[in-house]
């Protein structure tokens, strides 16, 4: 287990993910105690790597650490919802068509007023990047289930939301990130982007552009609603979106 054993970020992540996703599926359920002695020996870590698993993990709200009582896991209810690190555990688990549903009731608030704002607020810069951002959209159509696609994707939800001129709305960006991500992750995009879903980007785009608030909402309700039937569709047993 000589990589294991390795120190640095990519081996806080990897345990940081290992224990993250048992908390999640519940391998460690809610009152269960986090043994670190145990799981720095079952994964081959240090204690001081295990230590600051336990800090993220505590700033997440998954687990509470306590003098003498140990470390207790959290029930869910106590869990920051918007952590993307949490989000990416979700996503990874058995429940993620109930989460990106979810998730997707949460930007079909947020998104469409994000994009009414724009509108309005969006400086130059936020409205080229939005304009670039569904130019490599389109550019990429054909390979919709590939990183270049998500990430201009990606671009094109984070301009809005930061076009927006609200940073409540636009500290949502990493939220979507995480949804976009683990969406390609999880094979729930098609090979081919959708066309009405490329054209109400454009029309998301184009909206801002022309600074016509009530376009640009309703073009992005339009791609909320698409990207949850897709997924369900994607779900679906022979779906193939």
């Amino acid at each position: 287990m000589e990589e294991a054993t390795r120190e640095g970020p990519a081996q806080h992540r990897r345990l940081l993910d290992i224990i993250g996703r048992r908390i999640v599926e519940g391998e460690l359920p809610p009152g269960s105690r986090l043994l670190t002695a145990d799981v720095a020996t079952e994964l081959g870590a240090s204690r001081s790597a295990m230590r600051e698993v336990v800090r993220v993990l505590e700033t997440i709200g998954m687990v509470d650490v306590r003098r003498r009582a140990g470390i207790e896991v959290l029930p869910p209810e106590r869990w920051s919802p918007y952590a993307p690190e949490l989000i990416d555990w979700q996503l990874d688990g058995s429940d993620r068509l109930r989460v990106l549903h979810e998730l997707s009731q949460l930007r079909s608030a947020i998104e469409p007023l994000a994009a009414r704002l724009a509108a309005t607020k969006a400086d130059p810069a936020q409205r080229t990047a939005l304009v670039k951002a569904v130019l490599g959209m389109v550019e990429h159509g054909d390979r919709a289930d590939e990183a270049p696609y998500m990430q201009h994707d990606i671009d094109f939800h984070t301009a809005v939301l930061r076009g927006s001129g609200n940073p409540y709305l636009a500290g949502l960006a990493d939220v979507v990130t995480a949804l976009l991500h683990g969406r390609t992750s999880h094979a729930l995009m098609p090979k081919r982007a959708d066309e009405n879903a490329l054209r109400l980007h454009q029309d998301v785009a184009a909206a801002i552009t022309a600074r016509d608030p009530a376009a640009a909402a309703a073009a992005m309700a339009g791609i909320v609603a698409e990207a949850d039937d897709a997924v369900e569709a994607m779900a679906a047993p022979n779906g193939h979106h």
